[in-house]
């Protein structure tokens, strides 16, 4: 739960920040490669991870693990899934602001939509240490 809100809550302080002009990010032009370079390697590693993370518990060495380990792996595992989510929706958020190009923004709304279905809810965490499929 720290993970989420604490991702959730940085977030939300960056986007405070740039749209009040609190911090003032550098805002590049267009025209520059790095903005084409970055801007794909986002949406692939937005593409590759959302599935991942949303299936992640369903991996051999994962529900092994969960079996083994229960709450321990669960924690852990927890968080890697909420990382691989999180990460990239910062880095979305900031390049949206450092670039001011609308693809990051989008990226960014599908992982923060994503977040809501790896929420560790009490009844969540209790379900996926309970399953043996």
């Amino acid at each position: 739960m720290i993970d989420f809100w604490c991702a959730i809550g940085m977030v939300a302080l960056v986007v405070i920040l740039g749209e009040c002009n609190i911090v003032p990010f550098e805002r590049f032009d267009g025209g520059d490669k790095t903005e084409f370079y970055l801007l794909t390697f986002m949406e692939l590693l937005t593409i590759a991870m959302i599935p991942l993370a949303l299936r992640l518990f369903k991996f051999r060495k994962v529900k092994a693990q969960l079996a083994e380990q229960r709450e321990n792996a669960l924690t852990k595992w927890g968080v890697i899934r909420m990382d691989m989510l999180c990460i990239p929706l910062f880095i979305n958020v900031v390049l949206y602001y450092v670039y001011q190009h609308a693809a990051f923004g989008y990226l960014a709304i599908i992982l923060f939509l994503c977040l809501f279905f790896v929420y560790p809810s009490k009844a969540r965490c209790q379900a996926e240490l309970d399953v043996e499929n």
